[in-house]
């Protein structure tokens, strides 16, 4: 049979494409790439309507209904990105920002002598090691169920990251920042190393869900790290360790920005987490009804 090909922008026919009924949507972007080399399938959105949802890369011209002649959409995502880049480039730069910071250069405070508190010291030890962990989950633990993103995300998530990172470095490592005392402060790191743990130990667990090179989803259960019972409440753990994680922070730098910075994320965080979760509903008919998103018994 054949399909009839229009771009999704102006619903115009730009060719046609002959397929079976076992021709997955995967397949079916190489052919349309072979049709308008500009088009290579990661910048595709393929939809069954000029403004409706992208199908899945997974489905086939039988599941959904396609037949001799129907007319598929197709949406030119604009230039692309790898996923792993984005996330090297976003992790990276805040590692390095809060680092040259740490030193006090002329730039931001002219010329000081003035120590830098123990506080101070276990902060920039902290945003290392969060960083650092971000990087090297990169590489070695997530596994990305789709090859790239658009690559105006790029200048987006660098803006946030760096901007915020700056925005925090720049008041605790002040020559006239003042510490809390020392109690919050182990207070705060404890919690900071405990949501570090968790949030780690939430993307292995999310890691051995997914089988190499494949896009199969399972419902994330806890696994024998203590710290994935939290599942047990929440759909997203790992957007939950994250906030607790700068939650911490904020706590024992009793620092505004960085209060701010952990406010900002918990947002951000939770819209994610409510799309996904309402996505596992909605996939899963028997998905455990007493989680809730992100934060237990709340959102």
């Amino acid at each position: 049979m054949e399909i009839d090909l229009c771009y999704a922008k102006n619903s115009k026919s730009f060719g046609k494409v002959s397929v079976k009924d076992s021709t997955t949507i995967v397949e079916l972007k190489k052919e349309i790439h072979k049709l308008d080399r500009k088009l290579n399938p990661n910048r595709q959105s393929i939809r069954l309507e000029p403004k409706g949802k992208s199908v899945k890369d997974s489905d086939t011209v039988n599941t959904l209904g396609l037949r001799n002649n129907s007319k598929i959409y197709v949406k030119d995502l604009g230039p692309q990105i790898g996923w792993k880049t984005v996330f090297l480039a976003e992790y990276a730069g805040p590692l390095a920002v809060y680092l040259w910071i740490y030193q006090r250069p002329w730039l931001f405070y002219g010329e000081t002598s003035a120590p830098i508190s123990l506080t101070a010291n276990i902060a920039a030890a902290c945003y290392t090691i969060h960083y650092a962990k971000r990087l090297l989950e990169t590489i070695f633990v997530h596994r990305f169920s789709h090859a790239t993103m658009p690559l105006m995300n790029l200048f987006k998530n660098c803006s946030y990251y760096w901007g915020f990172t700056a925005y925090v470095a720049y008041h605790v490592n002040h020559p006239l920042f003042t510490s809390p005392c020392m109690t919050q402060v182990y207070a705060g790191l404890a919690g900071f190393v405990l949501c570090e743990l968790g949030n780690f130990a939430i993307h292995v667990n999310l890691r051995n869900l997914r089988p190499p090179g494949t896009t199969i989803r399972r419902i994330p259960m806890p696994d024998s790290n203590p710290l994935t019972q939290l599942y047990k409440f929440v759909s997203c753990p790992n957007y939950t360790y994250e906030f607790g994680a700068w939650f911490s922070f904020s706590v024992m730098t009793q620092c505004v920005p960085a209060f701010l910075f952990a406010v900002a994320g918990l947002v951000q965080m939770a819209i994610w987490a409510k799309g996904k979760h309402r996505l596992y509903c909605k996939e899963f008919k028997d998905y455990p009804k007493s989680r809730k998103a992100i934060l237990p018994f709340l959102v």
